[in-house]
């Protein structure tokens, strides 16, 4: 009988009581000696660690910066709104999710965490940066750019505020981050302090061109619904080549949503965006374009978890002059403000579009570009049609113990002939080789990592799968994808409880439960996950086989 059918039994004849499963340890300790030796992989290895103070992590962003004449490799970590325990389910009387920070001595408000990686053996937690406002904070989106122009030698932050601002701050010194567009400062990118006028009604995951400053901000202004607008986010556009002076260029959403919009057929609503990949400008100074992606373009995700949408947009069509042919409508403050964005082109850059399995939805599309499928390539030489243009898109799964939820998956997508794009292969990781349906928490695919570049692009994606840990799927077949390693970090002491009903039982069993929740990776071939559960971050490294598809050694 394995630990999981064990702990199955015991979840059955306990329901509605705490079950602290196998494996849950006591304290931190070395990473061989003790609780990281309960740790499930196949190919890849744990070589550091660092429990970001026991906060609930969403996005963990990788940048290489120069820090005081030295080339350092940090982690800017957005944190989930500091929650109750078993988000909010747990039984009364289950201890507090921790707020200290042992860097202040304070207790903090959830915000991000940054962290230098540069020895990866021995990351160092610099600073941990509240969203103080009074409502457990929270900064879940972090991106990260070096400057350009009159900018140039310095580093900004772009974040999330809670779910009412985004803003921008100098981390230059990442030990020392300065304000230059922030909610305490009352001038933030856009929205306002929680709760105020101005406040947005929802924030998310953005995406930000470092070497144009164009970016693309997920959110919900407090006067859209009374503007027309559908439920759910949209996008808006800003250049923050100037990170101090923001320009608004222009809303975008799928067409329909927008003020005075229709509803797409075959939709009972339109799906509002998750996140948005832009490969940049078609242009030699963009540093993707060595990549083989497909330049110019913006992927958008609508729908993350059900009724989604993969949509591919001309860049030069959907940006306005200088930066394009699109139109420029609105303001930060108003959809309405004249030229109005509900009277704006939400149509000509679109060039085309994945429509989903309405119990899926678009959670990521990353943008694999062109690549040559070897299979098509024949021994005659005949290579017609052997490269194709491919999109890995992963549906997030949200439903404890797999209950009343179809199974999520990712799926490798041909936009080849972008007017019609076709999934031509999928990826999951089976419930039964693990027994993650009843592990607890969440099971199934989340996102991806997101980065260009060697040595992973074009040949392994990682997928955050929550409690089955992450995924290096190989993707150089993409009508094949396939699993290459994978890594399931083992439960401490201050991995959070999840709960939720269990086999038809309506009652919550409340469990620790793994939480894998998304992806980074850097230039040396490292990989570093963090948790949704406040079980921390793990800095891995790809041996054996897997290690052989990007030619890395295994002897770190």
């Amino acid at each position: 009988m394995t630990r999981f059918q064990r702990k199955c039994i015991s979840l059955s004849a306990a329901v509605g009581l705490l079950f602290f499963g196998a494996g849950r340890a006591t304290a931190q300790g070395d990473r061989e000696d003790n609780q990281f030796r309960d740790a499930e992989h196949k190919d890849m290895k744990l070589v550091g660690f660092n429990d970001l103070q026991n906060r609930s992590t969403y996005q963990p962003t990788l940048h290489k910066q120069v820090v005081h004449g030295q080339v350092r490799y940090i982690i800017y970590a957005g944190h989930h709104t500091l929650a109750q325990p078993g988000d909010g389910l747990a039984p009364p009387g289950t201890p507090a999710l921790p707020s200290f920070n042992p860097l202040t001595g304070n207790n903090d408000e959830n915000g991000t965490a940054i962290v230098d990686v540069t020895d990866v053996r021995h990351p160092k937690q610099l600073v941990h940066l509240p969203v103080s406002n009074g409502t457990g904070g929270g900064s879940q989106m972090v991106r990260v750019c070096d400057g350009i122009g009159a900018n140039v030698g310095k580093v900004f932050m772009l974040r999330s505020y809670a779910s009412s601002a985004h803003e921008i701050w100098d981390v230059t010194d990442p030990s020392n981050p300065k304000d230059v567009r922030t909610v305490r400062n009352g001038n933030p990118v856009i929205g306002a302090q929680t709760g105020t006028p101005g406040a947005m009604a929802g924030t998310h995951k953005s995406w930000w061109e470092c070497d144009t400053g164009i970016a693309y901000i997920v959110g919900r202004r407090g006067n859209d619904t009374a503007n027309g607008w559908r439920v759910g986010n949209h996008i808006f556009i800003f250049d923050l080549s100037s990170p101090a002076k923001p320009v608004f260029l222009r809303d975008w959403a799928l067409d329909g949503q927008q003020p005075g919009g229709v509803i797409p057929p075959h939709f009972t609503l339109v799906p509002s965006i998750h996140g948005p990949i832009s490969t940049g400008p078609d242009a030699a100074t963009n540093p993707i374009a060595e990549t083989g992606a497909t330049l110019d373009r913006v992927y958008f995700a609508y729908g993350t978890g059900s009724n989604g949408v993969m949509q591919i947009v001309d860049r030069s069509k959907l940006l306005p002059p200088p930066f394009g042919t699109g139109v420029q409508c609105g303001s930060a403050t108003s959809t309405l403000d004249p030229p109005s964005c509900a009277t704006a082109d939400f149509k000509t850059a679109e060039l085309g579009r994945w429509i989903m399995n309405p119990d899926n939805g678009a959670h990521t599309n990353f943008p694999l570009g062109r690549m040559t499928v070897q299979d098509f390539v024949t021994d005659t030489g005949n290579d017609v049609g052997a490269v194709r243009d491919i999109v890995f898109v992963t549906s997030e799964a949200t439903a404890n113990f797999c209950a009343n939820q179809v199974r999520h998956l990712t799926h490798t997508v041909d936009v080849t002939a972008e007017g019609k794009p076709q999934s031509i292969g999928t990826f999951q990781v089976p419930a039964a080789s693990g027994e993650f349906c009843d592990r607890g928490g969440r099971f199934g695919p989340h996102a991806t990592n997101e980065e260009f570049g060697p040595p992973f692009y074009q040949k392994l994606v990682f997928v955050s799968e929550f409690n089955a840990g992450v995924r290096a799927v190989d993707v150089r077949d993409p009508y094949n994808p396939k699993q290459a390693a994978f890594f399931i970090p083992a439960m401490t002491a201050a991995t959070d409880l999840r709960c939720g009903p269990f086999k038809g039982n309506p009652n919550n069993v409340c469990v620790q439960s793994i939480q894998t929740n998304n992806v980074a990776t850097d230039d040396r071939g490292f990989i570093y996950i963090v948790d949704r559960a406040d079980t921390g971050m793990h800095i891995l490294r790809l041996t054996g086989k897997a290690a052989e598809i990007v030619e890395l050694r295994d002897d770190d």
